[in-house]
């Protein structure tokens, strides 16, 4: 089955934009690394392996499809955040968002009727409730020790051991 051109379209947009989250998990594991925070750091740059995995799902699919996969230009991201607790709230939001977009292309397959990309996104549907379980639970972990540097740095060494699965 080819792949409808609004699909390929939406797909690559999709591509793009997990290529971005990785972007901005680097620049965020960037931010931890400059004030001395390794752990998040780590812990950042196994969520932005995670995001350029995504997006070659995403590629294969439309490859295996016979569509064209376009590469767009990836825009810049922030590069600072006020506290950890900032950085790890952004990440939360910014899996919601990409949680919508997910939602947004299983309405165009469903609508385009392709079944082979509304199986392929159900994978990516429970992917984003681990994601946003993930990264909600550090907000909370953050939000407890907010103000203690000791149990900061123990929550630093906690998400140092996350490892990519």
């Amino acid at each position: 089955m080819i792949l409808s051109k609004k699909l390929e379209n939406a797909i690559n947009k999709q591509i793009n934009a997990e290529l971005w989250s990785a972007y901005l998990y680097l620049s965020m594991s960037t931010y931890f690394e400059s004030i001395n925070l390794g752990g998040f750091a780590s812990w950042m740059r196994v969520q932005a392996q995670e995001e350029v995995e995504h997006a070659m799902k995403f590629y294969n699919h439309i490859v295996e499809r016979r569509g064209r996969v376009i590469l767009s230009a990836i825009a810049v991201t922030q590069t600072t955040w006020k506290s950890p607790l900032h950085a790890f709230d952004e990440a939360f939001k910014h899996e919601q968002k990409v949680t919508a977009m997910i939602e947004n292309l299983a309405n165009i397959a469903t609508a385009e009727k392709d079944y082979a990309a509304t199986s392929m996104l159900k994978w990516f549907h429970d992917e984003q409730v681990e994601e946003e379980l993930q990264t909600d639970t550090m907000v909370q972990k953050l939000k407890m020790v907010e103000k203690s540097t000791g149990a900061l740095f123990m929550l630093d060494r906690e998400a140092g051991k996350r490892k990519k699965e």
